[in-house]
């Protein structure tokens, strides 16, 4: 066994993958800064030792074997600068867990816009189920095991699924990460444009995700959303066999009588106009039903039984800060978090939520976060996506400094494009920020709202604040 550094360790795929390779005996360490729950819990609960902050010192006392940089990580980063000085060996994330964890496995690789890390959840969940022992690399923790990534549970050739990102793999290959996977079954959520800090148009997108497609051996297997034109349009030159999934058209699977209620949504899965069977899973709204088909198909090629997927279904829990309660207050207040930071995600999870509850007022708390919507490129965008709320809170544009002013999101105009619609809008970021939610949430809130966070991020600390005030008051 080899000792490994992690520059980088606290992002979410980081953090699994060290854990998952401490447990296969490497002696493993790394470095970052900021870390924040769950990432930092996991990490300290596993004993894995890390290193608050980047320092040439944190790599001289380890001397690791192989030094895995994150992608998040550049030039100038001081532990990076070390290891270039001192030709260590470096290598990308994904590159290692196709080595260390992919292997001679079959490689399922989940990609899209939106959606991955439910899909490879409920996927790697499904083969469970039938008893196949599978391996995964999840972007979050999924409730059903605990760990964001483990090796497969067979010595001999099993399975290994992935959340494929299409976000670069590290400063020295900035080949999506989900090209270093080699799939043998690839799915395909969506296509939209995201990642503007490295992706120039959606063009530049679809450009990785046929090449996705290209990977696939000829005996292997590509599931598509036949809803999404895109998808479909990048997975028209495959080699391999294609099968599709979808709501509307002529999907090969898809879903009929639609039916939720508090608990679950149940709903009859159909293949080739044949109805195959009804299940029932504690997940809402159309786009999770959607996940659950792709999910299906993929077990159904790995040789899990229906029965056997019935079950998973019905006893999948969904992974942590995907539409989490984090729990339920005085008067009726409920709390929940959710990674949606792309304007069809929010307006997916916003509608799924108000389905859920029903003739309950929505407070929408959204922080513009990431690289594209800390920018401008979905200001029209971000204005029709918060239907589903009543109340809107717009925390802080995330490091704002970085674009020229005409780049930026502009918070005032979306405030008065929000309000122009009804909506009650407040745009936080005074000194005491984020204390001024806070604050604002508890003049307004009213019994029975319905409280959701909305970041890839932390928030600053909201959630916690939040929790504490609302026990407070309890």
């Amino acid at each position: 066994m080899s000792s490994i550094y992690f520059i980088g360790i606290g992002g979410s795929a980081m953090a699994s993958v060290a854990v998952a390779l401490s447990h296969m005996g490497h002696a493993v360490t790394g470095s970052d800064v900021q870390l924040y729950p769950p990432m930092s819990t996991y990490l300290d609960s596993h004993n894995i030792r890390y290193f608050n902050g980047f320092s040439a010192e944190n790599l001289k006392g380890s001397s690791p074997d192989l030094v895995v940089v994150g992608n998040a990580i550049s030039r100038g980063n001081p532990d990076l600068e070390y290891a270039l000085d001192q030709h260590m060996e470096l290598i990308s994330m994904p590159e290692l867990v196709s080595r260390e964890l992919i292997g001679q496995h079959t490689s399922i690789v989940v990609a899209g816009t939106h959606g991955k890390t439910t899909t490879t959840s409920l996927a790697a969940w499904l083969l469970e189920a039938g008893g196949l022992l599978p391996g995964f690399l999840i972007g979050g923790i999924p409730e059903n095991f605990g760990d964001g990534c483990r090796p497969s549970g067979l010595s001999e050739p099993g399975f290994f699924v992935t959340e494929g990102d299409e976000y670069d793999s590290a400063f020295f290959d900035k080949r999506s990460k989900f090209l270093l996977y080699r799939p043998d079954i690839a799915i395909i959520n969506n296509v939209e444009f995201d990642h503007a800090d490295i992706f120039d148009s959606l063009d530049d997108i679809k450009k990785s995700f046929r090449l996705l497609v290209n990977l696939v051996p000829s005996k292997g297997l590509l599931i598509v959303n036949a809803d999404d034109p895109v998808a479909m349009e990048v997975a028209a030159k495959a080699f391999c066999r294609v099968e599709t999934f979808g709501l509307t058209g002529n999907a090969e699977w898809t879903a009929a009588d639609i039916t939720s209620n508090a608990e679950t949504t149940s709903f009859t899965i159909v293949r080739s106009g044949e109805a195959i069977g009804r299940v029932k899973v504690p997940l809402f709204g159309n786009y999770n039903v959607m996940n659950a088909l792709a999910a299906t198909a993929t077990a159904i090629r790995a040789g899990v039984s229906f029965e056997a997927i019935t079950r998973g279904l019905g006893s999948f829990k969904r992974p942590k800060r995907r539409m989490e309660l984090v729990g339920d207050y005085a008067n009726g207040v409920t709390l929940i978090e959710d990674f949606a930071h792309h304007p069809t995600a929010i307006r997916l999870t916003l509608g799924a939520i108000a389905e859920r509850y029903a003739d309950r007022r929505i407070v929408a708390c959204f922080e513009p976060r990431s690289n594209t919507t800390s920018r401008n490129i979905f200001q029209r965008e971000l204005a029709e996506c918060f239907d589903g709320a009543a109340v809107v809170v717009l925390g802080k544009v995330n490091r704002p400094e970085r674009y020229a002013p005409e780049e930026r999101l502009d918070a005032a105009l979306l405030c008065r494009e929000l309000e122009a619609k009804g909506k009650r809008v407040f745009v936080a970021g005074g000194e005491e920020y984020p204390e001024d939610i806070v604050c604002f949430i508890e003049a307004e809130r009213q019994p029975g709202d319905v409280i959701v966070l909305l970041s890839n991020g932390s928030f600053s600390g909201l959630k916690e604040m939040l929790v504490e005030r609302f026990q407070k008051n309890s």
